[in-house]
């Protein structure tokens, strides 16, 4: 996650921009062609099967990519901004408090005709930089052994859950700070929630791999974590469950979007009507994930969509405030 301070995008950017999208609208019927590299966090599998589908539609366009973490990506971007020589033409990356800061840098091309038509409205940046591609939900995981069946996230503060819980840290993962901020945003006790935790015991600390890990073994209760995982792995036979609070989940969207400085912005756009399309968010679903689309099911295993409710979140509220968060988290759990 990146912190920047960069212009918001001009008025003359977004009206050139406009006018490349009406035109590439007008020759819609033509087949793109030429290359495209994209630089993303999905996994290598995740990453190649979303390439094949994009090229059975278009098959003159050439597409490979870097796959890293989200952090490294964007460390790798900003060398090669700093060298004056940024590489990718597109990014499907972790999370938008990242797209944030690359629009307010003005590093992303708007796309305007990008038909978001069947989307919520927030799900996407307003000017159309960035748009959100799935929904990754973080809730609540217990181990079936438990005595309390958690309900809410005030359950975790309870004496059961004492020395119970373990949460990743948003002092080591963009997307726990996006889960961070949107509790203390959203719960009445905001930040107070994480004190209470704190004195009961919580360990924020790893990812949600060993999250997962402590909890199926019995090493803690419960955890905070990423939907797909503990729901995988109960369909494998682990002793958990998943639960979605009563408060409701946050969310990361695994956003994609062009950079201003890509050599084929046409195809570059045709990659992101694809994503955003539904055959593309079919695809999301077929990986096990819960698409962004509304229209789309969730993977077997996942609750109905309309018991998911999201808890608000304002990615530029988030970048602004993203130090003092950390700060206030870190004087919390004394790290």
């Amino acid at each position: 996650m990146i912190k920047t301070t960069g212009k918001p995008t001009s008025g003359r950017h977004w009206a050139l921009a406009l006018c490349a999208a009406m035109a590439m609208a007008a020759g819609a019927a033509e087949a793109q062609e030429g290359r495209l590299l994209l630089y993303t966090s999905q996994p290598n599998t995740d990453a190649q099967q979303t390439i094949d589908a994009f090229k059975a539609r278009h098959p003159k366009v050439e597409v490979s990519f870097v796959r890293d973490g989200t952090p490294r990506i964007i460390a790798k971007l900003q060398a090669e901004f700093a060298a004056g020589q940024p590489q990718p033409d597109l990014l499907l990356i972790a999370d938008s408090v990242t797209m944030e800061g690359l629009k307010r840098d003005n590093r992303l091309l708007p796309h305007p005709a990008a038909d978001v038509s069947a989307y919520p409205a927030e799900l996407h940046d307003k000017d159309r930089t960035w748009f959100s591609t799935k929904l990754i939900t973080t809730g609540i995981v217990y181990n079936v052994r438990a005595a309390m069946k958690p309900a809410s996230w005030m359950d975790l503060a309870r004496p059961e859950a004492k020395g119970q819980l373990a949460m990743p840290s948003p002092l080591a993962s963009g997307a726990a700070l996006i889960h961070t901020v949107t509790l203390a945003r959203n719960l009445g006790a905001g930040w107070g929630f994480y004190e209470q935790l704190q004195k009961n015991g919580a360990l924020a600390a790893g990812g949600n791999g060993d999250i997962l890990r402590q909890v199926a073994t019995g090493e803690k209760m419960y955890g905070m974590i990423v939907d797909f995982m503990p729901i995988r792995e109960k369909a494998k036979g682990a002793p958990v469950e998943f639960v979605v609070p009563a408060e409701g989940l946050s969310a990361v969207t695994e956003p994609v979007a062009i950079l201003s400085t890509s050599k084929n912005p046409e195809a570059a756009r045709a990659f992101v009507d694809f994503v955003l399309s539904r055959e593309g968010q079919e695809l999301a679903r077929r990986q096990g994930y819960l698409p962004a689309h509304p229209a789309v099911a969730p993977p077997e295993g996942f609750p109905p969509r309309e018991s998911l409710k999201l808890m608000a979140f304002d990615p530029a509220a988030a970048l602004a405030g993203e130090a003092a968060s950390r700060k206030r988290f870190a004087d919390i759990f004394g790290q």
